[in-house]
């Protein structure tokens, strides 16, 4: 009897001490996993967050520099004292910071006092104050863009600053316009995450947190050349920072006695670190209760066995009982299988109804931003069509009278002319319907003599002199002729607005075969596209113009629309001046050339 006992605590200790193992080595590996995915989705959610903070940045980025070049704006600047320029200016900078719903727009001269603001009927108005230690005031003053985040000095606001210089006719700056812009709908967002987010300035000191506790506190040490940048520059006003108590190994943080699995990454345009921080305790333990179920199952197997090994006498039964365990098993695991499969169907079936939805939404806008360039010919088209018609009644009244008087010749001549003016108006006609029409059709080799003849039909009346250079021997070129005419007009329309202001309305067309290839280039006489906006021309609603005057899709559509054709469209400036616009089309010769 003692034996026995003795047998089975020796085999008692021996499973206990195998469990143990079983148990840390499972935790182990379990956590590496965790940690791992935890790793992966602190960068994805990081990448998100830069992309959703950058992008709020970017929609107010040249707003400073848009305002600066308006003339109102430098002329106020130049004569500070006159008192109903500076009403009218209070009035109409108000007005912009509603459009624009940024926070604040104010208008500084060179020695950095406020002289317009758009908060100027408030009590803590910008007026009269002056922002010389600002960063972003003295950056603007040296001919550059500035920007920079503080706590508002009047008004106790958090913000982002944008500013840009006021250049008078010698491009000499005259003063400095801010746009002010909240970012409390950004932290808004982030509460709504499972992860810790915040950034920090340059000096590591935290000033946007998902966690409001997180603010002013600083992540790297808090030296005295860090907290004399800091308030040299009044970044936080009045408000205290002080240093948290952290410490860093690889990607894991110490943060107030909690260890955080922490990814980073730098925004260098506004100097900022992003953090986002998973809570590793939490990580560790899904990891331990992973553990703990693999402990479980292979637990039940060591026990299965044993039980297996301990009943003999019951083998038959024990091995029907595992079967139609296996069995509900199986048939629990393929009903799982088919609905994972179901779901994933659905997934499949609702990603492509997406893409449907996308192609159907791109086509809705390429035919919006035709029928808006046919609205901006209207004008012009009206006076086209309203003078042949009036040359045709007074044809026909002419005719009338030449019949009353039986001079049969003359008359006839006057109906020959009604029918010339009335074939003109049919044309006319015909070429709005061809370019209001959604195309649907494939690709097709297109005649670029004929396209540009269109699109040139299109928009004679708002052009003064067009010279086309189209050589004899040009191939044709793979693309739709609804779509590339709609690309001609969009191009023909803006250079005519470019230049509309010098009034020497002149544009040439040029074409040229290079290689399989053929470039056609549409140059205007304006004043060519600032270097500051030519990467972003084609950004769907990006637009120079003013309000009203266009929606920004015109050269967003017209791009896509050739790279739908195997092409590109690129702008650059001349050297003589004015912007050029060149279409990259595929020759239809050299795809025969490549079948052969």
């Amino acid at each position: 009897m003692r034996l026995i006992r003795r047998s089975s605590l020796i085999l008692l200790a021996i499973c206990l001490a195998s469990a143990l193992a079983v148990f840390m080595v499972a935790s182990r590996t379990a956590t590496g996993i965790y940690m791992a995915e935890g790793r992966a989705r602190a960068e994805a959610l990081l990448g998100l967050t830069i992309q959703a903070l950058d992008g709020h940045l970017r929609r107010f980025e040249v707003v400073p520099d848009l305002l600066a070049d308006q003339e109102r704006v430098s002329r106020l600047v130049q004569n500070p004292t006159d008192g109903a320029r500076i009403q009218a200016m209070n009035l109409w900078l108000q007005a912009r910071n509603t459009e624009l719903d940024s926070s604040d727009i104010y208008i500084m001269t060179p020695d950095g006092v406020t002289i317009a603001a758009s908060n100027h009927h408030r009590a803590d108005s910008f007026i009269g104050q002056n922002f010389t230690y600002r960063p972003y005031f003295t950056a603007a003053l040296a001919g550059q863009t500035g920007r920079f985040y503080a706590i508002g000095t009047t008004s106790g606001v958090r913000g982002y600053y944008f500013a840009a210089p006021i250049l008078d006719e010698t491009n000499a700056t005259v003063g400095v316009v801010a746009v002010k812009i909240g970012l409390d709908v950004i932290e808004a967002e982030w509460r709504a995450q499972d992860a810790a987010i915040m950034v920090t300035d340059p000096e590591g000191i935290v000033f946007l947190a998902s966690d409001s506790g997180l603010r002013y506190q600083g992540l790297l040490p808090l030296t005295p050349d860090r907290l004399a940048r800091t308030a040299a520059s009044r970044r936080y006003a009045d408000v205290p920072v002080s240093e948290m108590a952290v410490t860093q190994a690889d990607d894991l943080l110490t943060m107030d006695g909690h260890e955080y699995l922490t990814a980073q990454e730098l925004m260098p345009r506004a100097g900022w670190t992003v953090h986002v921080l998973l809570d590793a305790a939490y990580l560790r333990a899904q990891a331990r209760l992973a553990a703990l179920a693999f402990l479980g199952a292979a637990l039940a197997v060591v026990l299965l066995i044993w039980q297996r090994r301990a009943r003999l006498t019951e083998r038959l039964a024990l091995q029907l009982q595992t079967k139609a365990e296996l069995e509900r098993r199986v048939a629990e695991r393929t009903a799982d299988l088919a609905q994972a499969n179901a779901l994933i169907e659905t997934e499949i079936a609702e990603r492509r109804l997406t893409e449907q939805e996308l192609r159907r939404t791109q086509s809705d806008l390429v035919q919006a931003g035709k029928l808006a360039a046919l609205g901006q010919m209207s004008a012009a088209l009206s006076h086209e069509i309203n003078q042949p018609l009036a040359a045709a009644r007074n044809y026909a009244d002419s005719a009338a009278i030449l019949i009353d008087r039986g001079d049969g010749v003359r008359a006839k001549e006057n109906v020959g002319q009604i029918l010339s003016l009335i074939d003109r108006m049919a044309a006319i006609a015909r070429h709005l319907r061809n370019v209001a029409r959604k195309p649907d059709a494939p690709l097709q080799d297109i005649v670029l003599r004929d396209a540009v003849a269109e699109a040139l039909a299109l928009v004679a009346p708002r052009l003064l002199q067009v010279a086309v250079d189209l050589p004899d021997d040009l191939p044709p070129v793979r693309g739709g002729p609804v779509r590339l005419q709609q690309v001609l007009v969009n191009l023909l329309s803006n250079a005519a607005d470019a230049m509309a202001e010098s009034g020497a309305l002149r544009i040439e067309v040029t074409g040229r075969r290079a290689g399989g290839r053929v470039l056609l280039t549409v140059r205007d006489y304006g004043p060519g596209v600032p270097a500051a906006i030519a990467d972003r021309i084609f950004d769907p609603f990006f637009t120079t113009k003013s309000v009203g005057s266009g929606l920004g899709l015109g050269l967003s559509i017209s791009y896509n629309i050739m790279k739908d054709f195997g092409g590109d469209l690129r702008v650059a400036n001349h050297p003589e001046g004015g912007a050029v616009f060149t279409l990259d089309l595929q020759a239809s010769i050299a795809r025969q050339e490549a079948a052969e």
